[in-house]
Order: structure tokens, then C-alpha cells, then sequence
């Protein structure tokens, strides 16, 4: 009943309106009627603007203006600054932090490749054939030399000489057999040695929890290997390196020097262990990061802080209250503990650690919308 009433009364107005204006359209053909609106016209003016007009950019648009975002960024000096306000900030989920100038030391990139522990395997089962056969080998020595013993002992009537003589043969056999095994034994472990080093070597002969783990596949060897022309003092005895495809960091343990180079890269290498379920299997290859003695002063700036865009790696910057700008990340730039060291900015700085890629569409936008506003002028 409500919007039928409400219905009616606007077709009432409508229809006022419309004879109000017949009224006035007939007082024009007489002369009362011209000396009346003579009086009223300006009132009779007012009232068909009020009906019947519509604003200019209704007209020209066909309907309202559409509401816009507000525009959060500003060219000044040449560059883009992004404002946010510490509201705005939490919405998007930026976050900031201050960096100071430190000096850092240097995280060497260097490249692993995981070994396939089939030949340790092989190895620890060959010599520990080696030392089965050798106690065995010992063993019918021991019987055979026993004998050959007793029966020179006895008198003529009880052995004959042909006996004599194959118990004495078997003897000497049997410690031929041991000499051998001995021998064997000593390639093998030499052969360890050679191929692993002593270290893995030794592990491989005693058989050792570096070596077992190996063989269970509770730990996987990662041969690391330097690039050429580059040396540390000393291996680090903790590494890492990057599982792909996320390219998230495991721990390297270092075990000793490596016994060859990969011949793909030429530098030195070591050898490091990593966790079975680590993610890396053998055979595949990976990036690997060792910290060297060398320190270099700068601001550290984290992988969450670093956006791509035509190209390049970038990361933003404070340059007042609540503004932001956009700046460039070295190619060459250091690596230290998983972050990179950048020192063009100054004793310390105000970065965005958390949300640039928020930031970055927000530039992006701003440039839009001016571009937009260019072409409408």
C-alpha cells in the first residue's frame, strides 16, 4: 500500500506539472495571459529547470559519475613515491623494518651435485667380503697347517709319504689363500681411500655411522664444489642448499675435502652430507652457499623484501613519513645468511620487508589512472 501511495503521488506531481505548463502555454495567447506571465516567469522558469533539466556530464556520460579509487602515488624528483598511510599499511599487509650498515660476511654460491651412493655401497659390502673371506681363508689355514703338522709327527707305518706330502700342500695352499685375502683387503681399502678420501675412506673400512647412514639412506652425500679461481681457508662446517623448486634452504654438514672436481665447474670441492628426506635425491644438482672469511659492510635486505618487475629485482624504501620508493637491486649484489647486502643507501634505512608486491600494484595503478587522466584531457 506504502508504494502504491507513493506511486500515486508522483503521477499526481507529474501530471500537475504538465497541466501547470499547458496553463501557461494558453495565458501566452492573450494578452492577460502575457501581462500574468509577465509577473510569474521568472517562478515558471525555475520550476521547468527544476522538472525537466539534467547535469551536463549525465548527459554526456548517460548516467553517474563512477566513484575512483584514491590516487596513492606522486611523481616527485623524478620518481614514483607510493603513500601509505600506517592504516592503509595493515590492510594490504606491509610491514617495515630499519637496517643498519654492518659488515657481514660474504656467502660464497657454489654448486653441489648429490652422489649416488651405489659405489659406497658396493665398496663396504666388497670389504667386508674381503675380511669374511679373510677370517675364512685364516681359519682353513690354521686347520691345514695343524695337520700337515701332525702327520710329520707320526712314524712311517701310521702315514705315508704321499700323505705327508697333500696335507703339506693343502697347508701351503691355505696360506697362499690368506695372503691373498690380505692383499685384497688392502686394495680395497686403498681403493676407498682413493675414491673418498680418508675420511669417507676410513668410514667405508670401519664401517662406520657415516657410512651406514649413507647406506640407509638416512643421509645423502652433496659434493660441493667452488667456482674457478675461488678458495676459502677452510671449509665451513655448515653449508646450505637450495631444494628446488621452492629454492628452500637445508643444511649442509661438512665431512672432508673431496677426492675429484666436478668437471663441469672445475673448482674445488667438498664433500657435505644432508638429510635424507631433505628433498634433494642423488643425481640431482642444486645451488650451494658456504660463508667465507671475507666481510663486507652494508644494509641486508631479505628475499620478502625483493620484487621483479621488466627484469629487474627491486625492494622499496622510505623516503619520509608513510612514502615509499622503489630501488634497485644489484645483480652482483653480496649474499649473507640468505639476504643481500646492498650499501647505496646510507648508514640506515627504512625498508618494506613483508608486501612489495602490494606496493608495486599500487605504483603500478597510480600510473595507470594518470595515464588515464592524460587522455581524457
Amino acid at each position: 500500500m506504502q508504494r502504491r501511495a507513493i506511486l500515486s503521488a508522483d503521477l499526481a506531481l507529474a501530471l500537475g506539472a504538465v497541466l501547470g505548463l499547458g496553463v501557461l502555454g494558453g495565458l501566452v495567447l492573450t494578452d492577460t495571459g502575457t501581462d500574468l506571465l509577465g509577473r510569474v516567469g521568472p517562478a515558471a522558469t525555475d520550476l521547468r529547470h527544476r522538472l525537466f533539466a539534467t547535469s551536463p556530464a549525465a548527459d554526456q556520460r548517460g548516467g553517474p559519475e563512477p566513484v575512483r579509487a584514491p590516487v596513492r602515488t606522486v611523481l616527485e624528483g623524478g620518481r614514483v613515491v607510493v603513500r601509505l598511510s600506517h592504516s592503509e599499511q595493515a590492510r594490504i599487509g606491509v610491514e617495515t623494518a630499519r637496517r643498519t650498515r654492518l659488515p657481514h660476511p660474504i656467502e660464497i654460491q657454489a654448486y653441489g651435485s648429490v652422489v649416488d651412493p651405489a659405489r659406497v655401497t658396493d665398496l663396504t659390502n666388497s670389504y667386508a667380503g674381503a675380511v669374511a673371506a679373510l677370517q675364512a681363508a685364516k681359519a682353513r689355514a690354521e686347520v691345514s697347517g695343524s695337520a700337515a703338522r701332525r702327520s710329520k709327527s707320526l712314524s712311517a707305518g701310521v702315514v705315508t709319504a704321499a700323505q705327508i706330502e697333500v696335507t703339506e700342500g693343502t697347508a701351503i695352499t691355505d696360506q697362499a689363500a690368506v695372503i691373498v685375502a690380505e692383499s685384497q683387503i688392502r686394495t680395497l681399502a686403498a681403493t676407498a681411500q682413493q675414491e673418498w678420501g680418508p675420511v669417507i675412506g676410513k668410514a667405508i673400512v670401519e664401517r662406520s655411522p657415516v657410512v651406514t647412514r649413507l647406506i640407509e639412506r638416512i643421509d645423502f652425500l652433496v659434493q660441493v664444489t667452488l667456482p674457478p679461481g675461488e678458495t676459502l681457508k677452510a671449509p665451513p662446517a655448515m653449508a646450505f642448499a637450495e631444494v628446488p623448486p621452492q629454492s628452500e634452504r637445508v643444511p649442509l654438514r661438512y665431512v672432508s675435502p673431496a677426492t675429484r672436481t666436478d668437471q663441469r665447474v672445475q673448482g674445488i670441492s667438498s664433500f657435505y652430507t644432508v638429510a635424507g628426506n631433505s628433498g634433494l635425491l642423488p643425481g640431482m644438482s642444486t645451488l650451494a652457499f658456504l660463508t667465507s672469511d671475507r666481510k663486507t659492510p652494508g644494509l641486508s635486505i631479505p628475499e620478502s623484501a625483493v620484487v621483479h618487475w621488466q627484469g629487474g629485482a627491486w625492494f622499496y624504501r622510505d623516503v619520509g613519513e608513510d612514502a615509499f620508493v622503489r630501488h634497485p637491486l644489484k645483480i652482483d649484489a653480496p649474499i649473507s645468511a640468505d639476504t643481500y647486502i646492498v650499501d647505496d643507501l646510507g648508514p640506515e634505512a627504512h625498508i618494506i620487508v613483508t608486501g612489495p608486491q602490494a606496493v608495486l600494484s599500487e605504483e603500478l595503478r597510480g600510473q595507470i589512472q594518470a595515464a588515464g587522466d592524460t587522455d581524457n584531457d
